[in-house]
Formats: C-alpha cells, sequence, structure tokens
C-alpha cells in the first residue's frame, strides 16, 4: 500500500516521470538528501526510474577538506529550498463478469462483481539542494577511493547517484483502500477461494510526518579522486518526442523484451513448469511476489550476497532448481524473472489476477499475439488509423473470451462492436507494460 500513495504522488506532482517514488516504507529512510543510490537497469515500460538504497551518505565517501571542511552547510535549512505541497483524492474501479466453472458432469456458468476503491490525503514539503552547491563540493572535497564501498561499486561498474531533491510527509499520512467482491465471479479472480456471497475487505496505512515518499536523483561520475555531477545521463528517452506513439519506442521495448526473456525459452519443459509455478503462486500472493522480486534482484545485482533458500513452500523448488545451474546461468536467469516481475508489478492487483485466469485458461499467447498485432498496426499504420488521440485497432470482440477482453481493457484498449478498438497514448503505456508479461508468461507455459 505504501507504494500506491508514493506512485500517486511521483505522479500528479511531477508525470515527466523525473521524481522517483520510494517503493518501500523501511527503506525511506535511505532516500534524504545526499544519501548515495544505486541505479538498477532502465526499463523501456516503467515511467520511473529505479535505484537501490546503500547505507552512506556523500560525506561518508568523501576525504577531509581543509580545515576538516565537511558538507554539514549544505544540509542547513537556511540552504535548501523547500515547498509544500497537498494532494488528495478518491478512486473507484468496478468489475462485472461472468465465469465460467467446470462442474462435473456439467458446467456452470456465476456472474458477480468486484469494486475497488481508494482515498487518499496528503500534505507534503519538498526540499532540495541546489545542484550548483554539489557541483562545488565536488571542487573542494576528493573521494575516498580506498573506502571498502567505492571499491565495490568499482569493482561492479556500477552506476552511483546522490539524492538532491526530496518529497516528504509533512503530516500523518492516511491511506485507505477497500475491496467488496459479490458472487463467485471472484471465485476465478481470487485464487477461487470465495464460495458466494459478499467479501468485504479494507486496509489502511498511515504514514508518519517526516516520511520520504519520493525523491530526485543526480549521477555522479568518478576518474581516480575526483568526482563530477552528470546533469545528462544517458536514457532511452529522446529530447523532442513525436505525437503519439513513436515507432522507435516500439522497436526498443521488442528488442529489450526478447534480449531479458529470450533465455526463458532454452530451459527445459520441466524447469519451464518450476518457474511458473512460482510466478503462479506469487500472482496469487502479495507477500510471496515481493519475496521473490527481492531473491531475484539481489541474485541479479548482488550474487555475491545472495543465498537461494526460503521458508515459502511454494519458492522452494525454484530456488533449489537454480542452485543446481553454473554461476552465468543463475544470473541470466535471475535477470530475466526479475525483469518479468518489474513488469507485473506494474499491473494492478486485479489485472495480474486476469492473468493468472489467462494462463488457466491457456489464452496468453492470443493476447500477446493481439498486442504485438496493435504495435504492428502504429508502426506501419496500415491497418490502424488515426481518430483525434485514437488510434483505431483491428479486433474482434469474442463473447467467448471474456479473460482476453478484460486483460486488454484494463490496459487502456476500448473494445467496439463493429470489429475495432480505440486506444490512445496512456492506453499505449499501458500496454507497453501488459508486454512483457504477456510475453514472459507464454514462453514459460509453452510445453513444446
Amino acid at each position: 500500500m505504501f507504494r500506491k500513495v508514493t506512485q500517486n504522488v511521483a505522479k500528479q506532482m511531477d508525470p515527466r516521470g523525473e521524481l522517483v517514488p520510494v517503493e518501500s516504507i523501511i527503506d525511506q529512510d535511505h532516500f534524504r538528501t545526499l544519501c548515495l543510490v544505486r541505479g538498477k537497469a532502465k526499463t523501456s515500460f516503467r515511467q520511473f526510474l529505479s535505484y537501490k538504497r546503500t547505507e552512506y551518505k556523500l560525506h561518508d565517501v568523501l576525504l577531509p577538506g581543509k580545515d576538516n571542511e565537511s558538507d554539514e552547510p549544505l544540509l542547513c535549512e537556511d540552504q535548501q529550498d523547500s515547498s509544500q505541497f497537498a494532494t488528495a483524492g478518491r478512486g473507484h474501479d468496478q468489475i462485472d463478469g461472468v465465469v465460467r466453472v467446470d462442474t462435473k458432469p456439467v458446467q456452470v456458468e456465476l456472474g458477480g462483481s468486484a469494486s475497488f476503491s481508494r482515498e487518499w490525503s496528503i500534505k507534503m514539503e519538498k526540499k532540495a539542494i541546489d545542484v550548483r552547491q554539489l557541483q562545488a563540493l565536488s571542487e573542494k572535497r576528493k573521494l575516498n577511493m580506498n573506502h571498502p564501498f567505492i571499491q565495490q561499486l568499482r569493482k561492479m561498474q556500477q552506476n552511483l547517484y546522490v539524492v538532491h531533491e526530496t518529497v516528504e510527509a509533512s503530516d500523518d499520512v492516511s491511506y485507505e483502500e477497500s475491496k467488496e467482491t459479490t458472487g463467485k465471479f471472484v471465485a476465478q479472480l481470487y485464487a477461487k477461494l470465495i464460495a458466494k456471497g459478499t467479501c468485504m475487505r479494507k486496509q489502511s496505512i498511515t504514514i508518519p510526518k517526516d516520511c520520504i515518499l519520493a525523491f530526485k536523483a543526480i549521477q555522479v561520475t568518478i576518474k581516480d579522486a575526483a568526482w563530477d555531477i552528470h546533469y545528462f545521463p544517458e536514457s532511452n528517452t529522446p529530447t523532442f518526442v513525436s505525437d503519439g506513439v513513436p515507432d522507435r519506442q516500439l522497436e526498443v521495448l521488442k528488442k529489450e523484451v526478447t534480449k531479458n526473456c529470450e533465455i526463458l525459452s532454452q530451459l527445459p519443459v520441466d524447469l519451464r513448469s518450476t518457474f511458473l509455478r512460482a510466478i503462479k503462486a506469487a500472482l496469487k500472493d502479495n507477500d510471496l511476489f515481493e519475496e521473490l522480486a527481492q531473491k531475484m534482484e539481489v541474485v541479479f545485482y548482488e550474487p555475491d550476497n545472495c543465498e537461494l533458500t526460503t521458508q515459502s513452500p511454494k519458492l522452494k523448488d525454484m530456488l533449489s532448481s537454480l542452485q543446481s545451474l553454473s554461476e552465468n546461468e543463475v544470473h541470466n536467469l535471475a535477470g530475466a524473472i526479475y525483469y518479468t516481475l518489474q513488469a507485473l508489478r506494474e499491473q494492478t492487483e486485479v489485472q495480474r489476477l486476469f492473468l493468472l485466469e489467462s494462463l488457466e485458461m491457456e489464452t496468453v499467447q492470443r493476447q500477446r499475439t493481439l498486442v504485438e498485432r496493435f504495435f504492428s498496426c502504429i508502426a506501419g499504420d496500415t491497418e490502424g488509423r488515426s481518430g483525434g488521440d485514437d488510434i483505431l485497432l483491428p479486433f474482434l470482440a469474442n463473447e467467448e473470451e471474456e479473460t482476453t477482453n478484460a486483460v486488454l481493457e484494463m490496459s487502456g484498449v476500448r473494445i467496439q462492436e463493429d470489429g475495432f478498438a480505440l486506444c490512445n497514448q496512456e492506453g499505449f503505456s499501458a500496454l507497453e507494460a501488459l508486454y512483457p508479461c504477456l510475453y514472459a508468461l507464454d514462453l514459460l507455459s509453452n510445453s513444446q
């Protein structure tokens, strides 16, 4: 729930995506101004850049200056820009549908609905250090190249960033989310656990004052003992973006997905099944999902510090199977699974459950094909036709494929009754996050 709050804050305050939401309330204290963070690999489908916490601040890795000069003046209130903001919102989603459940010896059709509402009210304060002050500090203070953290960072060739702007709660933050599910429709969507009647679930979280909600970081470059601020880090995002979805952007996404996930197709069938079982279990359980994502992240980024063990029975087979592979194979597979989980993390809880249902109904491959066809329409503009902000796509709705229709509609595709569908720029951004999920799940569920 904390992640939902911080994502709302980041999107509302900075739609361009430069403001990064903090993902864990446990880690928030490591994203204050002057904290050092490591960069994660950038993906085409994520709006936000990703960073990993470290245990250090900038002054921890600098050599003393003249007369033991420190960077403390940067932390003084009169040296920081400070602004206050407030945001509030309410969201409500209603999903209705019909699910067919096989009940031998007949097939039973069940109806139902699911309702989701969210409410938040946040008072915030922005604190920022002028980047020019960091630049001036770099000219006065050298980096301690013998510091163990710097040595390890250099060995791993990872990018380093320093936090220079934060958004923090200026008062306690309240966030409440309720989910009401009615009927047996959710018997399929919610891991087939609900028998009948109505289930109401409420969750709430209170975030304390001064908690960091989002931040901005700037890259640090290191040469010998000198360090500098890199104002224009390399990025896949072009300066001038054309209207609509750029052809090149879609090609970059396809190449990125293939590069990260193709190794899954090379696994033996039994290993693919083992990996798929673990991911399906994670799709049903948020705690398992976060544990698996954390394990794969550590294996990929810090192979020397990882242990392929777990107390979760549903993840044990997968982690045990990794132990029998070579170091290079483990690294590549962990990267593929972590990339897939990053894409799945961009989906809502309900979207994940629709994907789980799609796996059960063996419709993932068709969904992947449809999304690829949509992308081709935009790139070639031979079948799709532009109409205002919307792009017209060929799609014949099939009442027998309600799960497929729901997966597409929840990603912004508006299905029409005339053999076409409509999708705007926001919808295509959602499809870009959906596509890696479908691609990886299709590879893992392929029994050939």
